[in-house]
């Protein structure tokens, strides 16, 4: 195996770690009033207030922010070690996607919140730290289409 290879499967080891770490980390703290105490929002506890109320959107929350992640990571990895066909190729970019559009989620409520004007919502550690999963995520998609060394 080459360093390029035995780099990207570390890249993306790396990753495997760190994306259940961002799901538990804060990523907002919320509050409806300035002087009532925050609360904190991962993508976990979001996940458990929204299976309470909505299992529909729970689980398309959890595509897009556990399964798909995960599902992209296994397929880079599963293109470093060995050629797939074509069609594996697609379905990694496809899930890889998906996986980019939680960000967007995030970032959405994050401007819903602070437009309300009801509470206020601050950005937590966890966020940058998935942010920075998902993108790294990315930035290592288009390794795999360069040339096999």
């Amino acid at each position: 195996m080459t360093t390029g290879r035995r780099l990207r499967l570390m890249a993306i080891g790396v990753l495997a770690l760190l994306y259940p770490v961002a799901w538990t980390a804060p990523l907002l703290r919320a509050g409806v009033l300035p002087f009532f105490g925050m609360s904190e929002i991962s993508v976990l506890s979001g996940l458990s207030v929204l299976w309470q109320s909505d299992r529909a959107l729970a689980l398309l929350v959890a595509l897009f922010a556990v399964i798909a992640p995960y599902a992209k990571l296994a397929g880079m990895a599963w293109l470093t070690l060995r050629p797939a066909p074509a069609v594996v190729c697609r379905a990694v970019h496809v899930v890889g996607r998906l996986a980019m559009a939680d960000v967007f989620l995030v970032a959405l409520y994050v401007v819903i919140a602070k437009g309300v004007g009801v509470g206020r919502v601050e950005t937590a550690w966890g966020l940058y730290l998935f942010s920075f999963c998902v993108l790294a995520a990315l930035a290592l998609s288009p390794l795999q289409k360069q040339s096999p060394d």
